[in-house]
């Protein structure tokens, strides 16, 4: 599982990611929000933790961007940020969960495993292998971008 933080506090970020390597994740860190947002739109990550007070581009503004762009993945915010209005203002964002500084590594660990077991569920009923494309809702079958309907109920009802 990769896990992208973007956090400012290079003492911080490099604390919990060797926390997270140990545990067996694959993190990558951005320092601004800047290198951050450009990371969460184009290098895929299971999981990003995300600073608000950022420098260049602020973790608000970078939730907003990736979920306009229809970016999907789970944003734990970690912050300082801690009155109740900072944190609904983060979940009304966009944020899937949000954690206050300090915070124990334990409750993170444990809010990131939440995370991925509610992000593991099947998403699409669509199974791609190669050039066929089986659309198990609508039993439709393709081949490099043609309907086989011959095929179609024989292997979605099997």
């Amino acid at each position: 599982m990769r896990i992208l933080i973007v956090e400012d506090e290079k003492s911080l970020a490099d604390i919990v990611k060797k926390g997270l390597e140990e545990e067996g994740y694959i993190v990558d860190i951005a320092y601004n929000g800047e290198d951050g947002l450009y990371m969460a739109e184009n290098e895929p990550s299971d999981i990003i933790i995300l600073d608000i007070m950022l420098p260049v581009v602020d973790g608000m503004t970078i939730l907003k961007k990736i979920r306009k762009a229809g970016i999907k993945t789970p944003v734990l915010m970690l912050t300082a940020k801690d009155t109740v209005m900072d944190k609904v203002s983060g979940l009304d964002s966009g944020a899937d969960d949000y954690l206050t500084k300090p915070f124990s590594f334990e409750e993170l660990l444990a809010r990131i495993r939440a995370l991925l077991r509610r992000n593991s569920e099947v998403k699409t009923s669509i199974v791609e292998i190669g050039d066929l494309v089986i659309d198990m809702a609508t039993h439709e079958v393709k081949r490099e971008g043609k309907r086989h309907s011959a095929f179609t109920k024989r292997i979605c009802t099997a």
